[in-house]
């Protein structure tokens, strides 16, 4: 086993190229998100939310198809397996059929209030099992951040005076779909060495296929087409685009933190109301922003640096030449970089600044 110190200038590389670009993927990928919010009230007063949710990812799916039809190959990402659809099936399975049903099941049980409210568990769920179950590191600056942002996304939905009402099995309902959310997110961390494009377009197109079945089958009706033209459009923004960057922050800087940033979304949402909507920005909406920018300089600010080793493994992913891909090249891998290939580590131990990226998930 190599054993080597990375100090100096490498340390900045190291976080340039993982950290803050997993950072700024999670923030690209909460405004995409958040602008989804108010855009899809003003489509909800032709269409039912069913439908409306059917054509979301259907909008992802066939707009990322598109994409990849444009671009073949440009991005050099590692190619779905066969191996990998169990996985595909599940994240499917849990964020695209179960959790939308489960929460539509619960909103007919709750006041809006209180499910938007319960809708924010969604966040430390997906944070409790990356953290519990599938082995990923949170220090307590990082996890103290984490719960300041989940607290501003929290007070955004609280409206004081508000009516809260709503039976135990709806309350239920609705933290099930977050937990089915929760159990996607985590699982699509593991696919995250796969193209980003291929995961969310197969999980667009198959998650919105059922649906829209599930919708028509209970007497859903088709909106006017340029309520559907409008549902695609936001659907490949906000449920495609969005999601690919959010896959690209899972695998630079772990899920948990990307559910961190990824929390912002329902500020930037707000925003977005102010400007396009004419809502208004007050107090709670105040309190909700410094919270949030506490948490997130706290999550920036993290450092997290000891010795650690890297078990022997054989894999294929998008890569450069770093530290901890140091192989040599078959005639047939592609030239260039960054590129994906089947390719080897070397068992190693090292030292440096890391995040919980596929390449560092040790205890």
């Amino acid at each position: 086993m190599r054993r080597t110190l990375i100090t100096g200038s490498t340390v900045h590389a190291v976080l340039a190229s993982a950290s803050l670009r997993g950072v700024a993927a999670a923030t690209a990928a909460a405004l995409l998100f958040g602008v989804s919010a108010p855009a899809a009230k003003l489509l909800l007063s032709n269409a039912e939310p069913l439908i409306l949710g059917a054509l979301l990812y259907l909008g992802a799916g066939l707009g990322l198809s598109a994409l990849r039809f444009a671009r073949p190959g440009q991005l050099r990402e590692a190619p779905l397996r066969r191996s990998d659809f169990p996985l595909l099936l599940g994240v499917t399975a849990a964020g695209a059929i179960v959790a939308p049903v489960l929460l539509l099941v619960g909103l007919q049980r709750v006041s809006a209030v209180t499910g938007s409210l319960a809708l924010n568990l969604e966040g430390p769920l997906t944070v409790v099992l990356a953290v519990l179950f599938f082995g990923e590191h949170l220090g307590a600056s990082a996890a103290v951040g984490t719960l300041l942002v989940m607290l501003g996304a929290a007070a955004l939905t609280f409206i004081p005076g508000a009516t809260l009402h709503g039976d135990v099995w709806g309350v239920l309902a609705i933290a099930g779909a977050c937990f089915g959310w929760a159990f996607d997110n985590n699982l699509t961390q593991r696919l995250s060495l796969r193209d980003p494009l291929a995961i969310v377009q197969l999980k667009g197109l198959l998650g919105g296929t059922i649906a829209l079945g599930v919708a028509l089958a209970i007497g859903n009706e088709v909106p006017p087409v340029r309520i559907v033209n409008w549902g695609l459009l936001l659907g490949f923004v906000s449920y495609g685009l969005s999601v690919v960057l959010a896959v690209y922050a899972m695998r630079l800087i772990g899920v948990a933190r990307e559910a961190a940033f990824f929390a912002t979304a329902p500020f930037i949402g707000a925003l977005v109301s102010v400007a396009v909507l004419g809502e208004r920005f007050g107090l709670r909406d105040l309190v909700a922003m410094l919270l949030m920018l506490v948490g997130l300089g706290m999550l920036l600010r993290e450092r997290h640096s000891h010795l650690h080793a890297h078990q022997s493994i054989q894999h294929d992913h998008r890569h450069v030449h770093d530290e901890h891909h140091q192989h040599t090249h078959l005639p047939a891998d592609p030239p260039g970089e960054p590129h994906a290939h089947e390719h080897e580590h070397a068992a190693l131990e090292h030292e440096h600044p890391h995040v919980p990226d596929v390449h560092h998930r040790h205890h």
